[in-house]
């Protein structure tokens, strides 16, 4: 049991999943920053110095200055804020894995292309491979039919 436990914990699909998890959770955390620290602060002050952390919508009959002190304090809470900044983050990780996956699949459409390889055309009589143009085997000299596709002997 530890055998096969061993060939699945190593087997190549497994690691390479564990490695992208683990450089998307880093990325996560990237985008989280430049959506908190880059983006919505002039966003903010674009749309009239709108700070995106602070706005909720307070559920409770007491008012709070701040979403830190309404949350502080346990009071029902919507928090839109955070949403919109998740919302933003989620969009700018959904945009790089459309291009990260677009460009990917490009990739190896190329390389299926390159390595796509035709199958010889083999002459009827001798079982040797011939060229494509060949209208005679030049093996058995058999007579090939003029369709190059085909690869019939005419006459032996």
């Amino acid at each position: 049991m530890w055998k096969e436990f061993k060939q699945f914990a190593l087997r190549g699909n497994l690691v390479d999943l564990t490695i992208g998890f683990i450089i998307g959770n880093a990325f996560s955390k990237v985008v989280t920053s430049i959506v908190n620290d880059i983006i919505m602060p002039p966003l903010g002050l674009v749309i009239g110095q709108v700070d995106f952390s602070n706005l909720y919508i307070n559920l409770s009959r007491k008012h709070y200055p701040t979403f830190a002190a309404a949350k502080a304090a346990g009071a029902p809470t919507i928090n839109i804020g955070t949403f919109l900044n998740d919302v933003v983050n989620f969009l700018i990780i959904a945009v790089v894995m459309f291009f990260v996956v677009r460009n990917l699949n490009r990739l190896a459409a190329r390389r299926r292309h390159q390595t796509e390889v035709k199958a010889p055309r083999l002459c009827p009589y001798c079982i040797q491979e011939i060229a494509d143009h060949a209208t005679r085997c030049p093996h058995c000299t058999s007579h090939l039919a003029d369709d190059p596709s085909v690869g019939s002997a005419i006459d032996p």
